[in-house]
């Protein structure tokens, strides 16, 4: 049975490393194993599953996923944590099938990530850059099929809401162009240290093929942000910029099948490509 770290392991290692967490990066430590447990539990791994951790921290998600995957690939920023993360490892368990890098996970590309190709992302991600953390490895990883994080509570109603929620706005979309998302329960503050002062969420990520369109992901996600840019303009008005003028983004509108009055929150990720089909 891998011994996981609970709350007084954690706070001799953060002793050791004079570690304080920072708002900055994001740093709100898992103390609880059951939380780490569950997480490993609803992430669905299989044995040939090579996992991309992203904010590994001191160790407490880590140490639960390595018995359940082939590989585990932790990027950290903080140099401080990803030298100290392996010496954990291997005062544990084998850390041979762990891999640190100490990179920008905003950054990150596959040339980094020491010839493995992650299958899944299992992260609680730093809520500062939650968002664009998922798209940009979704983005990059091709190899991604399927996620599961811990963001934010707000950050997981955003990323899983659909057309027509109050909160469905640039992440829904951009999300949804690769992945279905959804909900996969709360995480209470408790289970953190420092303890935050929100709420938090599992989000499950599941990749499938973006929406068949002769545009490119560019051409869609300009779109999404321009429809977005001024919520409460229709997009005849919030998309005059993107098609020269409101008459040209109202012809496009109608060529793509979209009324003309209807606001970007109203829109699904095809609807998007549609419109992107027919700048002018």
């Amino acid at each position: 049975m891998m011994r996981l770290l609970g709350p007084a392991e954690i706070r001799i290692l953060a002793d050791k490393l004079d570690l304080r967490p920072t708002k900055k990066l994001g740093q709100n430590f898992v103390i609880d194993a059951g939380t780490v447990r569950r997480i490993v539990r609803v992430a669905d791994l299989s044995p040939d599953d090579v996992v991309i951790e992203v904010g590994p921290g001191l160790g407490s998600l880590t140490l639960a996923l390595l018995p359940s995957a082939a590989h585990v690939v932790a990027v950290e920023i903080d140099p401080v944590l990803a030298t100290q993360l392996p010496i954990t490892v291997a005062e544990r368990a084998d850390a041979a099938n762990l891999t640190v890098v100490n990179a920008d996970a905003m950054k990150v590309t596959p040339g980094d990530l020491s010839g493995h190709r992650p299958t899944a992302l299992v992260a609680n991600l730093p809520y500062n850059v939650a968002v664009p953390v998922v798209l940009h490895l979704l983005e990059v990883l091709p190899s991604l099929r399927k996620g599961l994080v811990m963001v934010q509570s707000e950050v997981a109603d955003r990323l899983a809401a659909g057309p027509g929620s109050k909160v469905y706005g640039v992440p829904s979309v951009k999300a949804a162009w690769y992945a279905d998302v959804r909900r996969a329960g709360p995480v209470g503050r408790s289970v953190f240290w420092p303890i935050p002062n929100v709420d938090s969420g599992l989000v499950s990520l599941v990749r499938r093929d973006p929406p068949p369109t002769t545009a490119t992901r560019e051409e869609v996600f300009e779109v999404v942000d321009a429809a977005f840019a001024q919520r409460r303009k229709t997009l005849r008005a919030a998309l005059a910029t993107w098609a020269g003028s409101a008459a040209d983004a109202e012809r496009a509108l109608r060529a793509a099948g979209v009324d003309p009055s209807a606001r970007g929150e109203q829109l699904d990720i095809q609807a998007f490509a549609r419109i992107a089909e027919h700048r002018p």
